[in-house]
């Protein structure tokens, strides 16, 4: 029954919030109880994570206006990544073919011109957490992919730490092979390759949100 009540809630903010702005749809979900619904997302997507990550009502709201202008800054920096607003904050995803070879944690030059140039918006707006989430194809064991994820994450969470990105700030996750965006085969493979980034508000920004001084 419990989960029942979230999907209705998840389907009904949904529906409300088609025709609405980010911002607008940020206040909604996290005024439904954003915790809530992230939790009935799939486990540490990025999705559910900054569905759980937000606050809601005149605080997200102001969350919001600022995640806006961090992800036009983002867009502007690193081109060939896909960014996108979700709720109160940001998820920013690489292009897999620029990143990682088969059965590589190492960066590619291409790569880290790509971090390098988002280093600074980075630093621009230091009140934010910054999620970093390694995957890979189905190429190879389970063990063997959940290891190489984890060395994707860290590698891209040390690159950025070694440049200016306060180390305190950053968070690792990896998933191996379980939570592919394209189906496995020759066309698609590679785009699994990949590693993916949730920016959102720390504490002091919501307390600042909250408190209206944001």
């Amino acid at each position: 029954m419990k989960n029942l009540i979230i999907y209705a809630l998840i389907l009904t903010v949904t529906v409300s919030c088609a025709n609405w702005n980010n911002q607008q749809k940020g206040t909604a979900i996290g005024s439904a109880g954003g915790a809530a619904i992230g939790a009935a997302v799939s486990k540490g997507s990025i999705w559910g994570v900054l569905a759980g990550a937000a606050i809601g009502g005149a605080a997200g709201n102001l969350i919001g206006k600022k995640m806006d202008q961090q992800a036009k800054e983002l867009a502007q920096a690193i081109p060939t990544a896909e960014v996108q607003r979700i709720d109160e904050g940001i998820n920013v995803t690489f292009d897999a073919s620029l990143a990682f070879e088969i059965n590589s944690a190492t960066l590619s030059d291409s790569y880290k011109e790509d971090l390098t140039n988002a280093i600074p918006v980075f630093q621009k707006y230091p009140d934010t957490n910054i999620l970093i989430e390694g995957h890979t194809d189905d190429s190879g064991s389970d063990e063997f992919n959940m290891q190489l994820s984890e060395k994707r994450a860290k590698a891209v969470s040390s690159f950025l730490a070694d440049n200016g990105v306060e180390r305190s700030r950053l968070i690792e996750k990896w998933y191996g092979e379980t939570q592919p965006k394209y189906p496995n085969d020759d066309e698609n493979r590679a785009k699994n390759r990949r590693v993916e980034m949730a920016i959102y508000a720390n504490s002091e920004m919501q307390e600042q949100a909250q408190s209206g001084d944001l």
